[in-house]
């Protein structure tokens, strides 16, 4: 049977939920945002294209606008695409069924699915950035930047004090006091929703910094999955970013960990005074794809540029 016809679009009410996280839990490419506990949580509507019986998965986020169904990439979410790692033939016959069902695709794959040489100009490289942390601190610190370790000298003399598990309610209201510009309130409900249900299972906690006046004045939500620590959610206020509080908060987690079976990834940006902040403690670039396209009547692309 050739590999689009064991292909199957699955709607979300019929996905076999202990299947599902089994494909992803065993993937070498495995990501947290792929289980269907996290999806429920992000994307809140979302199908997927299955192969065989959960050999491969994928999941399909999506919305609609004006009755046309298209897929996007929900906030919280930096990496989904197809699990396990797919062959350039999997690949391939995935990429073809989202393309004969969707005339519009937004969507980040994993760093594991690499599109071949010939499969034009819908992909889009983007970068993340990984830190290894099984090195002991001494050299771990060896590789960060002059203004990175300029910068965690500057906050160690501004008195600031590292809380390790602040409660998760002082970490939304700071949150949503310091939203950068574009994100909406209404993400503060999911990411509550996410924060709690790692605290709960206990693979995530908030670190903050507080002033010498006790204000809180920048935090980090750390989710640890399998051997990987992301720094999943982060903000600062004004007297954080002064002070150098996020250098301070960030070094002292590595500090903490130097030494494990870990890898501290800091899910990238393309912004690039983000890029340098994560470069700067010694992280190295990996690339992933940016699937884009839009299909869309010529009367109706408008609605998604």
């Amino acid at each position: 049977m050739r590999s689009e016809n064991k292909i199957h679009y699955i709607k979300h009410a019929l996905i076999d939920s202990e299947k599902w996280n089994q494909c992803i839990d065993g993937a070498l490419n495995c990501r947290i945002y792929a289980y269907d506990w996290h999806l429920d949580r992000t994307a809140i509507e979302w199908d997927a294209l299955v192969y065989g019986n959960y050999e491969y998965v994928m999941p399909l986020p999506f919305r609609k606008k004006l009755g046309i169904k298209y897929l996007y990439q929900p906030l919280f979410s930096q990496q989904l695409g197809i699990f396990p790692t797919p062959s350039k033939v999997i690949f391939d016959a995935f990429i073809d069924a989202i393309k004969d069902r969707f005339k519009y695709a937004d969507v980040q794959l994993n760093a594991l699915n690499v599109p071949g040489e010939n499969s034009g100009d819908i992909f889009f490289e983007r970068k993340n950035y990984l830190l290894s942390l099984t090195k002991d601190f001494k050299s771990i610190i060896s590789g960060y930047s002059k203004n990175t370790k300029r910068n965690i000298a500057k906050a160690q003399n501004q008195d600031l004090t590292i809380i390790e598990g602040i409660r998760l309610e002082d970490y939304l209201a700071f949150k949503a006091k310091n939203l950068p510009t574009g994100v909406e309130q209404s993400a503060i409900a999911k990411l509550k929703s996410l924060i709690a249900f790692g605290e709960y299972k206990g693979f995530g906690k908030i670190y903050g910094v507080y002033t010498p006046g006790n204000e809180l004045c920048a935090a980090v939500y750390f989710c640890r999955w399998k051997d990987r620590v992301i720094y999943f959610n982060a903000a600062s206020n004004e007297e954080g970013k002064n002070t150098g509080a996020m250098y301070y908060l960030v070094n002292r987690f590595i500090e903490d960990n130097a030494g494990k079976n870990l890898l501290l990834d800091f899910e990238g940006s393309m912004i690039p005074g983000v890029e340098r902040f994560y470069s700067g403690f010694g992280a190295k670039p990996e690339t992933y794809f940016h699937l884009k396209y839009n299909r869309l009547p010529l009367l109706l692309r408008w609605l998604k540029r």
